[in-house]
């Protein structure tokens, strides 16, 4: 006997689960199955596009058309995971439900939100350096590529020991060219909501109220890639704008990293 294919389902009120294949369903035939679980009598509801949501790599994502469920069945099919698949049902004209009024913590809006990681407090101030010191490296820069590895090891863990704060150029994920600001004492590496957003690293119309009340919220692991060497690092979405992207010295590696980039970041 074949295994039954199932979909588990929260609202913001309610857990259900209906038959359903990723396999050999449409997504009209899974509109057509919510439309009749949810109508209760002479109620007849439509469940279409702009119910239905999904999670997946830590974001969420619609599900409204065919495209969106071509994707959703490659992501959550058999063959990607042991597990139902799982959707977020609400119709988009209702109001969420506020206490007392009870709402259900499976659905995604009503989570409970994690604590967010504690953050090293930036060391005290260092001495600042001169403006001889600084006429001094930018002299150098000519002398790269006959500059002893010695002295270069030397500069480059004085580069990690200043105070202050630096900013490069480089790629997270897909996106390239990216300037970032590197600081000690941060821990993880930072997003702005509206970096976030604009380039897919969360759906456009997520609000603080899905993606954390003025904290941190993880949004996964995301490559990183300065110079030559790529890194995959912790990746928290912050509603304090620094910067577009923003984290810890650290994300500078001695092993790979190229001369010239050094001498590029300020």
């Amino acid at each position: 006997m074949d295994t039954l294919a199932v979909v588990d389902v929260h609202t913001p009120t309610t857990s259900f689960s209906i038959p359903h294949s990723l396999r050999n369903d449409t997504l009209e035939m899974l509109f057509q199955r919510l439309s009749k679980k949810v109508s209760k009598g002479n109620n007849q509801i439509r469940v279409g596009p702009g119910w239905l949501k999904y999670e997946w790599n830590i974001s969420f994502w619609t599900l409204d058309d065919e495209s969106d469920y071509a994707i959703f069945t490659w992501r959550l099919g058999p063959t990607a995971s042991t597990e139902n698949p799982t959707l977020f049902l609400h119709d988009p004209e209702a109001p969420l439900p506020v206490p007392p009024a009870y709402q259900n913590p499976s659905y995604y809006a009503f989570r409970a939100q994690p604590a967010p990681p504690a953050q090293l407090t930036p060391a005290g101030n260092g001495p600042t350096p001169s403006i001889r010191s600084v006429r001094s490296k930018r002299s150098t820069r000519s002398k790269a590529d006959t500059e002893p590895l010695e002295d270069y090891k030397t500069r480059f863990n004085r580069f990690h020991t200043e105070n202050g704060v630096r900013t490069v150029t480089g790629k997270i994920g897909p996106v390239e060219n990216v300037r970032m600001l590197l600081k000690q004492g941060h821990r993880h590496v930072y997003l702005s909501r509206s970096f976030a957003q604009r380039h897919g690293f969360i759906p456009e119309d997520t609000s603080p109220g899905y993606y954390g009340y003025g904290g941190l919220v993880q949004i996964g692991k995301w490559p990183i890639t300065l110079g030559s060497t790529t890194s995959t690092h912790d990746v928290y979405l912050s509603e304090e704008v620094h910067f577009d992207v923003w984290g810890p010295l650290t994300l500078y590696t001695i092993s790979d990293l190229t001369r010239s980039f050094l001498f590029r970041s300020s």
